[in-house]
């Protein structure tokens, strides 16, 4: 038996989004059925406003309604500090620690030559450019994933960056407070003994 058309394009709808398969995308099609008008039309109207409403910041392309967004408008951050970062969800869990008050770069994705991704297909361009123009910046803090592909723009960066003379880290990996050493692999193992610090 096949949907009526409405409910088979909301679930290929929903499949479009990432991490949703055929099943969640049935549960979710139907949940949304079964929701008071109201709610889906506020949902409607919160997608759209998010869709219209936000933007890049020209200077470092995190999201936001405003341009540039408060981060780089705020002159009472630390100038000397920029952290590149892969997407703006990561400029959101940096925030969040409330301990870090320097400025941003976000790169929108990273390296990978498998999907055919080099450094003209992510915002390295920009972030040369800005540290051109900028010479307060004396670090910069590359906070890309421990993943193959964040380790090669780690790298990439670190040798694009270290010739003008900038101070170039990476944030420290290893084990996550409050996990046992006999669980973690090899490469988290290694890294938090080569990222180990004096106590």
């Amino acid at each position: 038996m096949q949907y009526p058309e409405p409910i088979a394009k909301l679930i290929d709808s929903y499949m479009k989004l990432p991490g949703i398969g055929n099943k969640t995308a049935v549960r979710l099609a139907f949940y949304t059925i079964d929701m008071g008008e109201q709610d889906v039309t506020d949902f409607s109207a919160a997608l759209l406003a998010a869709k219209r409403d936000l933007h890049y910041c020209s200077i470092c392309g995190n999201i936001t309604e405003e341009d540039p967004c408060v981060i780089c408008a705020d002159k009472g951050r630390d100038q000397s500090q920029l952290i590149v970062v892969e997407q703006p969800k990561d400029v959101m869990s940096l925030e969040k620690m409330r301990e870090y008050h320097g400025l941003y770069h976000v790169l929108h994705g990273v390296l990978s030559p498998i999907e055919g991704k080099g450094p003209e297909d992510i915002n390295i361009k920009s972030l040369v450019q800005r540290l051109q123009k900028n010479d307060s910046v004396q670090e910069v803090i590359i906070a890309t994933n421990a993943t193959p592909e964040g380790e090669a723009t780690a790298m990439y960066l670190s040798r694009l960056l270290k010739p003008a003379g900038i101070k170039v880290t990476r944030l420290a990996s290893g084990l996550a407070v409050g996990s046992d050493i006999e669980y973690a692999d090899e490469m988290t193992l290694y890294k938090a003994i080569e990222g180990r610090q004096e106590i």
